[in-house]
């Protein structure tokens, strides 16, 4: 009975020790971005070198996506040092690429908004952590939703129309408020079936930290006015 009883702690200390591994990345994840959009922005050299050149801004864009689908297709293939390396590299581009934020909204409107979002972000995972509900169901419904907001925002870059973008907006709050209770559920689900398997951590932390991005710039466009 003892030897099951410590097997059992061991197993819940494992798992633990692979949540807090996927949150406290994460966090390293979203300092890095804000470190980097506020520095970028506050640079003219920087910020002339970035936008003032659209091979070198693509150039950015891409190299993020390069690197999100070379975690994402290789994952169990990378060694763990290399999967925290572009973790980090993606977090300081996206940092970089953020950086008009600066130019298109206030800082007083970025920053209770990150709160905002910072609290939805919160309780969403919060509920995705501890509720009993199977949410497996939800994955191929947000999943149309997110294709849909990809779809809609790439219509919307010829027609312009603001009516569009606030209306996706509003759409992609709910998705990524749904992803975010969904993939948090998974989370809870690979933690018990990797334990504190570092990589795993690093692909958990990538996933909550596209969800927070996201579910920030969503809310940003529907709270946020022109500078002040």
């Amino acid at each position: 009975m003892q030897t099951v009883s410590m097997q059992s702690n061991r197993e819940v200390a494992a798992v633990n020790e692979f949540i807090y591994s996927v949150y406290n990345w994460m966090a390293v994840g979203l300092a890095l971005t804000g470190f980097v959009a506020y520095f970028v922005a506050n640079s003219e050299t920087m910020m002339g070198i970035i936008f003032g050149n659209k091979l070198i801004f693509y150039g950015l864009i891409f190299a993020e996506l390069g690197l999100v689908f070379t975690l994402a297709a290789r994952i169990e293939k990378l060694q763990r040092s290399t999967a925290v390396a572009m973790y980090i590299l993606y977090a300081i581009l996206n940092g970089a690429t953020l950086s008009t934020i600066f130019m298109l909204y206030s800082r007083s409107t970025i920053t209770s908004t990150f709160f905002i979002c910072s609290g939805t972000f919160i309780v969403c995972s919060a509920y995705g952590m501890l509720t009993k509900r199977d949410l497996t169901s939800m994955g191929s419904f947000l999943f149309m939703g997110l294709v849909g907001i990809i779809i809609a925002s790439v219509v919307n870059m010829f027609v312009q129309s603001s009516q569009m973008s606030m209306m996706i907006s509003y759409i992609g709050v709910l998705v990524f408020v749904g992803l975010t209770v969904y993939d948090t559920q998974k989370l809870k689900h690979l933690a018990h079936s990797q334990g504190a398997n570092g990589k795993g951590a690093i692909m958990g932390a990538l996933t909550l930290y596209l969800d927070f991005i996201n579910l920030f710039l969503m809310m940003l466009r529907i709270f946020g006015g022109g500078r002040d």
